[in-house]
């Protein structure tokens, strides 16, 4: 299994955790790893947060760079099977 990096807003502390790893869910405590840059520093935290205060979870689909030729852009075929979604049909 592939690790999926998240983006979890905390509502009760109007924040976002960027490109967070969920370690360990436990009862309604969820740990997640990730690094955070201050200024010159790159920290690395792990924090444990509570179900209820979590407002929002994101996941990154796709990415692609706007200076890159159209050749060179992957498309749905370049997806490795198991990353598809499935067919809404």
């Amino acid at each position: 299994m592939t690790a999926t990096l998240i983006w979890v807003f905390l509502r009760d502390q109007q924040r976002w955790i960027e490109q967070a790893l969920v370690v360990e869910l436990e009862g309604d405590l969820v740990t997640l790893r990730y690094d955070a840059d201050d200024d010159d520093e790159l920290h690395s935290w792990e924090e444990c947060v509570r179900l209820d205060s979590i407002g929002a979870v994101s996941t990154r689909l796709a990415y692609f760079s706007r200076s890159a030729e159209a050749d060179d852009i992957e498309v749905t075929g370049d997806c490795p099977e198991s990353e598809q979604l499935p067919s809404q049909g």
